[in-house]
């Protein structure tokens, strides 16, 4: 096992359990000291991998440039991650199915909302992969249990053989193609080898939401308080594609619908001071990803930056009207004020701290001060929950 972050470290002990002769490296100490202890501790990198047939990897090792998978191939070891390792041991497990979610943006989202869905009506669920907790860390579902499953790009690229019952793919737009060479072909590829895992089941591809019989989701739409705005009419028409094949009836996945409470850092609404909304919308970490976000509300004051992935807001240019004034934070701050130039005003902020209470400051009744950075969270967090955290605690502080 090769990266021990929460998925490796479930990798290691499921391996383990299962008899298997595991070897394990982290570059960071602190993450080997908390592997299992019947695994080894083997540096790959400058050791190499003979002896070994399979190298499990993290989805966040970057496979196609980083040294680990040379040292594979010579070796002969295939490449995989753990949700490869779920799917061999499916024949293993009490009848089930999985439904598999992937697409640029939306994913989490349509992945929750499917397992809430689900559970509400009273089927055994649980929504893992690159949500919830890694795979093979939970404990196996009743007879009749849907594993509902967020799959990233890096994580179908080391998965051969995920047969899914149902399968979403939501969207594609450019975004990780340092992973892909900068080639757009090579993302999508890899986005559509969740279809090419199929032998059977349902494929839903880019779900439209003029499409009848769904053209008049747009009508009840609003019964459904955490489900606003253009975009999340996809991800519910996704979630009603996939319940309907896996046997739900209307009402069940409408009575889900109206009670999916939302998720923490898209689009959340964190409190209304004096008339002003304040919006954590963190994991728009890319322009298209934060697009819907400036479609859904008027008047905005809209904080943006951090570490962009592209230098353009083509897929947001036709919501820039939306906005009142730009409070640009992080090292993206610079390109965002040359590409908003002429278009709407900015302020260089710095910080989300710092962005909150300017915007604060300036807001008026009926505002909206959105956090919605169009851009990665690691030039100042870890990770975008930490950025909505820091947002959500400025709030706070006002």
């Amino acid at each position: 096992m090769y990266g021990l972050a929460r998925s490796g470290l479930a990798s290691v002990d499921a391996l383990v359990k299962a008899g298997c002769e595991v070897a394990c490296w982290d570059d960071n100490e602190d993450a080997r000291a908390k592997a299992n202890p019947f695994a080894q501790r083997i540096d790959f990198v400058k050791q190499g991998l003979e002896g070994y047939d399979s190298l499990v990897v993290s989805p966040g090792v970057p496979i196609n440039r980083h040294p680990i998978a040379e040292k594979a191939r010579v070796a002969g070891a295939e490449i995989i991650g753990d949700v490869e390792l779920f799917a061999r041991c499916r024949d293993a497990l009490p009848g089930h199915a999985v439904v598999g979610i992937t697409g640029t943006n939306g994913k989490s989202t349509t992945t929750a909302l499917i397992d809430h869905v689900l559970r509400e009506a009273g089927v055994p669920s649980i929504a893992a992969g690159n949500i919830g907790e890694p795979i093979l860390s939970i404990d196996p579902l009743p007879e009749g249990g849907v594993y509902v499953l967020e799959l990233s790009s890096y994580q179908i690229d080391i998965t051969q053989s995920l047969d899914c019952e149902v399968a979403v793919l939501l969207n594609i737009t450019p975004d990780h193609l340092d992973r892909y060479d900068g080639d757009f072909e090579k993302y999508r590829a890899s986005k559509m080898r969740l279809f090419e895992m199929q032998s059977k089941g349902v494929a839903i591809e880019g779900p439209d939401v003029e499409a009848e019989p769904y053209r008049d989701f747009v009508r009840w739409q609003e019964h459904f308080p955490a489900l606003q705005g253009p975009h999340n009419a996809q991800n519910a028409i996704a979630a009603v594609m996939a319940c309907s094949a896996l046997g739900l009836e209307r009402g069940q996945i409408e009575q889900g619908l109206a009670s999916f409470p939302g998720l923490p850092h898209r689009m959340e609404i964190v409190a209304e001071k004096d008339g002003v909304l304040f919006v954590n919308d963190s994991k728009g970490t890319n322009p298209a990803a934060s697009a819907p976000a400036l479609a859904a509300y008027e008047n905005i004051r809209w904080i943006v930056g951090g570490q962009a992935k592209t230098e353009t807001l083509d897929e947001l240019e036709a919501q820039l009207g939306h906005v009142t004034k730009a409070y640009l934070i992080g090292e993206s701050a610079e390109l965002f004020e040359r590409l908003l130039s002429g278009k709407v005003e900015t302020l260089q902020c710095e910080t989300v701290g710092n962005a909150v209470k300017l915007a604060a400051q300036d807001a008026k009744e009926g505002d909206v001060v959105l956090l919605s950075p169009a851009c990665a969270s690691f030039d100042q967090f870890s990770d975008f929950e930490k950025r909505g955290e820091a947002f959500r605690a400025a709030v706070e502080a006002l």
